[in-house]
Formats: C-alpha cells, sequence, structure tokens
C-alpha cells in the first residue's frame, strides 16, 4: 500500500466520512477531524490488512477520532462548567446551526443524538450510510447478529423517540 492508495480513498471516501463524523458529533465543524482520520491512515498503511475494505477501516479509524473528540469535548466542558460556575454551559449547536437543517431532519438528527452510543454508532452506520451488517461488523468490532439484534432495537428505539414519524421497512 501507498499513500497514492489514501489520495484515492480520500477522493472515494471523504464525504462519507465527513457525514458520519456530523453525526456522531452533532456538528458541522468537523473538517479538521476528516483529515485527522487520513493522515491517521497514512501513518499507519503498513498496518493496513486488505481482508477488510478500505472503507471499513476508514470508518474504524473515523470512529476513533470521534470517541477521542467527544472525549477532549467532555473534558473542555467540564473545565468549563468548573471555571465558570454558575454559568449555563453553551449547547453543542447554535440555532443558525439547528435552523439550517430542515426540520424533518432535525427531528430524527436529535433523536439518533438522544440515542446511548452503540445504538447511535449502528443506526449511523446502518441506517444513514447504509453499510453492510459485515461491514458495520467489522467497524465495531461486533459479530454479525450483534449488529442486527443492535440495529433492529436502535431502530426501533428511534421510531419510538419519533413517536412512530418514520416508517418500519
Amino acid at each position: 500500500m501507498q499513500n497514492k492508495d489514501i489520495l484515492e480513498w480520500f477522493e472515494l471516501y471523504s464525504d462519507d466520512i465527513y457525514h458520519f463524523l456530523i453525526y456522531q458529533l452533532g456538528s458541522t465543524d468537523v473538517e479538521d477531524l476528516v483529515q485527522d482520520v487520513f493522515i491517521k491512515a497514512i501513518k499507519a498503511i503498513e498496518n493496513f490488512e486488505a481482508k477488510a475494505s478500505p472503507k471499513t477501516w476508514l470508518f474504524s479509524i473515523a470512529r476513533n477520532v470521534a470517541v477521542d473528540e467527544l472525549r477532549r469535548i467532555k473534558r473542555t466542558r467540564l473545565k468549563e462548567m468548573y471555571f465558570q460556575a454558575g454559568k449555563e454551559s453553551s449547547s453543542s449547536k447554535t440555532p443558525e446551526e439547528i435552523l439550517q437543517l430542515n426540520e424533518e431532519n432535525r427531528d430524527i438528527f436529535l433523536a439518533i443524538q438522544s440515542q446511548k452510543s452503540n445504538y447511535r454508532d449502528v443506526l449511523i452506520l446502518r441506517g444513514i450510510k447504509q453499510l453492510s451488517v459485515i461491514e458495520v461488523s467489522l467497524i465495531l468490532g461486533w459479530s454479525e447478529n450483534k449488529v442486527r439484534s443492535t440495529y433492529h432495537r436502535a431502530r426501533k428505539a428511534l421510531l419510538k423517540d419519533l413517536g412512530g414519524y418514520l416508517n418500519e421497512e
């Protein structure tokens, strides 16, 4: 594998990685994180085994980048709360960002964000990014049966939160 492969993968998958990170983090300001994913891929290209597709490997890296970013955000918020006792912490999304999403997508987005992390991961990867069960199992390190059952439960929880807003498939 060479760095030119990473450039080709960037062309093919950067938009998917971008959207995945938006759903994971609840922010549209993820361009730097997309770059981080591909920088990490460049550094680890020697470890890439062709057993998995490049796409699933990149999504695994993106998931780890998102987890790291969520931890960083949490630490930052805790520090802010500590140093600004008595002040309300700012929302993770500005009103302008929420208004950019149309109402239907906003409701779905907020409902997905309210799910526990396992549900959120599988809903984004299976439901939104439409990855196969096998791809999701590789990305999350789960068995295929766990992916299927968690996705089923996550959809059920999401539909309940949306009040039947979405039709069952």
